[in-house]
């Protein structure tokens, strides 16, 4: 089994586009926060965290799978 270069490629623009997703997706959640409901403004925050634990999750096991080759 061989670890995929197009797979990796892929991987690590991924990063750099997640980077810049989660600075767009912070300044926005900071720029309308307060003009928001309580029950929204929780649901936001929660939904934000879960996405970004899970894609940086994605990426990390990505990395690590494909350069073990597993």
């Amino acid at each position: 089994v061989l670890s995929s270069l197009p797979l990796q490629v892929m991987l690590y623009f991924n990063v750099y586009y997640f980077l810049v997703w989660c600075l767009a997706e912070g300044i926005m959640l900071h720029l309308k926060y307060h003009l928001l409901p309580w029950h929204y403004q929780f649901l936001l925050v929660t939904a934000f965290l879960i996405l970004s634990l899970a894609e940086g999750s994605r990426l990390y096991l990505g990395y690590l799978g494909n350069l073990q080759e597993k």
